[in-house]
């Protein structure tokens, strides 16, 4: 059995942004009725173009 290990919760810096109120309606609907906030969405979402960001760096030879 694994042994249980407190999660290390990642520091945070709150930002305010601005969205689009059809792109806040997508995401809303998106995420109803499953266990996501809004904030977890644009964060993952966010964690994935900067992944795909990097990967076509590294492609393209940068």
């Amino acid at each position: 059995m694994e042994k249980f290990k407190i999660p290390h919760v990642p520091q945070t810096t709150l930002k305010s942004i601005r969205f689009p109120n059809d792109m806040i309606e997508e995401i809303e609907d998106a995420i109803q009725g499953k266990e996501c906030t809004f904030s977890a969405f644009v964060i993952e979402a966010v964690r994935i173009a900067l992944l795909n960001l990097k990967e076509d760096s590294s492609q393209s030879g940068e």
